[in-house]
């Protein structure tokens, strides 16, 4: 894929984000929270997910040669598949321990187990 922010290998380069990088995050939610209120959490759980494929499809499309599409189909969908798991496996984590909730094994626990072998002596854990 000849998109340098669609790159499988930035998945694994932790860099720091711009803070307006969540300033969008939090706007979204605040809105995926409202239509919430009156659609029910499935129902915008499920818009959610559709707009996000529609739109990331339209990025895919946009940033790619016209000879590309089809070559890089395969690896853009497991790009992404996995780049989502990983995600809602730390969003599941987080909230989990932040809500005291037992969500079970995180596919990320060798790699957090690594990073905290890893944090100067005194750095809280995750």
């Amino acid at each position: 894929m000849n998109e340098p922010n669609v790159n499988p290998q930035a998945a694994n380069a932790p860099a720091p984000l711009d803070p307006a990088f969540f300033t969008c995050v939090n706007e979204y939610l605040e809105l995926t929270n409202r239509q919430s209120k009156q659609q029910g959490l499935k129902r915008i759980s499920m818009a959610s997910l559709y707009a996000a494929a529609r739109f990331n499809a339209h990025v895919y499309l946009a940033h790619m040669q016209p000879g590309d599409v089809a070559n890089e189909r395969q690896e853009f969908l497991d790009y992404m598949t996995n780049l989502y798991r990983r995600m809602l496996n730390e969003h599941l984590d987080g909230l989990g321990q932040e809500r005291g909730l037992d969500v079970g094994e995180s596919e990320l626990a060798a790699e957090y187990a690594a990073a905290a072998s890893q944090m100067p002596e005194g750095t809280p854990a995750r």
